[in-house]
């Protein structure tokens, strides 16, 4: 944490904007961060605002296979990050996703399924809203926060800024009636308001 928040951020950006982190969720729900994936700096700001040191919880990510890799993969797996095969995940590492939800721990999931480096628009994954509602049949409720996330330059350069902004939280309970689609689409436009915000903090 010292080495990545104090040094690496720090040195790396010239300023770090957040905007609309109070949000009201009743404390004993649990949550998933739904962010914008805009490049590999992502996961680092992404701690930075919402990591230990802001709300006592560490920040675990779900992320593709090939990003765990080599050096990249021995880095990613000591940030928190374990992965998880998109086309055919297995049903040991969604017991485990499942258990960091309802154990209220900060499961991050990028809703994209990959960086999408200018803001393409695209269909999000459905692996998501299928894995809060596995989760929702052991714990009471879960809020989805969308998260939009923004660089100064594309991609991001030595002494530029970044933003970070929250969008209004989703829940998501046993009793939620939303098809995938729908709920995509809710999410989609709620990631993506909040990037409109992010975008116009770093003058974009």
């Amino acid at each position: 944490m010292v080495l990545t928040q104090d040094i690496v951020i720090k040195v790396f950006f010239s300023e770090i904007k957040i905007k609309n982190r109070n949000f009201s969720i009743p404390k004993n729900s649990s949550i998933i961060l739904a962010p914008t994936h805009r490049s590999r700096w992502d996961g680092l700001v992404l701690t930075k605002a919402m990591g230990r040191r802001i709300t006592s919880k560490d920040c675990r990510f779900m992320v593709t296979k090939p990003e765990m890799k080599g050096i990249q993969g021995w880095f990613l797996k000591r940030l928190g990050c374990f992965s998880i095969n998109q086309l055919s995940p297995s049903l040991s590492i969604l017991r485990y996703a499942v258990n960091l939800i309802v154990k209220k721990n900060q499961l991050v999931v990028f809703p994209e399924g990959k960086i999408n480096k200018y803001g393409k628009k695209l269909i999000l994954k459905e692996g998501l809203y299928r894995l809060a509602l596995l989760a929702s049949k052991k714990t009471t409720s879960i809020f989805i926060i969308p998260i939009g996330i923004a660089y100064s330059q594309v991609p991001p350069r030595i002494r530029g800024k970044v933003s970070l902004c929250f969008g209004e939280p989703l829940l998501v309970n046993k009793s939620q009636n939303l098809s995938i689609k729908k709920f995509n689409e809710i999410l989609n436009k709620r990631m993506h308001n909040a990037e409109k915000i992010a975008l116009k903090n770093v003058g974009r």
